[in-house]
């Protein structure tokens, strides 16, 4: 990644606020894969962490996350951690079937629109087509008289 790349991302990585806290239990299998779901719908995110209590310093912790996320390290600053990864698409999809199928859910179907047809039945159009004639009457003036 290029120092312009990098800044690039420490600039859109400032308004954001940490979504993730490290304390003093340190760094849990959980804690990374809540990073790396996060990571999946975000790319960008801050990690902040508790500097009384943890058991190490950030950038001892940006290294020891990033190498099991496959992310970036942008920047640590004081007690606070920004990562940056790719999104994968195809990657992101196979998650979410995998999910709904451990859930017992069936994957969504791709839907496909036919744009301004609408399928109707034979009977279907027969009933629309005598009931817009009863609407409009014998007279033809819109109304029955």
């Amino acid at each position: 990644m290029t120092s312009k790349e990098r800044a690039e991302l420490r600039a859109k990585a400032n308004p954001l606020e940490p979504i993730f806290q490290i304390g003093k239990e340190g760094i849990s299998d959980n804690l990374i894969a809540q990073l790396d779901d996060a990571l999946d719908a975000r790319e960008l995110l801050k990690v902040r962490v508790h500097l009384e209590t943890a058991p190490k310093t950030p950038r001892e912790f940006a290294d020891a996350l990033a190498a099991p996320l496959g992310a970036e390290v942008i920047q640590v600053i004081g007690g606070v951690i920004v990562l940056y990864r790719k999104a994968d698409k195809e990657k992101i999809n196979k998650k979410k079937q995998e999910r709904a199928k451990a859930h017992g859910k069936k994957p969504a179907k791709k839907q496909v629109k036919i744009k301004g047809l609408r399928q109707r039945s034979r009977e279907a159009e027969a009933a629309a087509q005598k009931a817009k004639a009863n609407r409009k009457g014998k007279s033809g003036r819109g109304g029955k008289y």
